[in-house]
């Protein structure tokens, strides 16, 4: 992967772990039709984040998968 795409699975992850997302959201924000920037689906894969139901409908978090991932970059203490 390069250097560019695992930058902004970090952006992407780090965003997410700020607040739980509407799926919806996150996918509006991050989805792209370009086969070279699979920035949610990277994600998702790496599983860095998950969906989740919850009241307000679905919800996209963080899994401990994630927030090391971010903690090894320093974007989470």
């Amino acid at each position: 992967m390069s250097e560019t795409t695992d930058a902004l699975v970090l952006d992407l992850v780090e965003w997410v772990a700020r607040e739980p997302r509407h799926y919806a959201e996150v996918l509006e924000v991050w989805r792209t039709s370009c086969p070279r920037l699979t920035i949610w689906e990277d994600a998702v894969d790496r599983g860095y984040v998950a969906r989740r139901p919850s009241v307000e409908g679905m919800r996209v978090m963080v899994t401990e998968s994630g927030a090391s991932f971010l903690r090894a970059h320093g974007r989470l203490q």
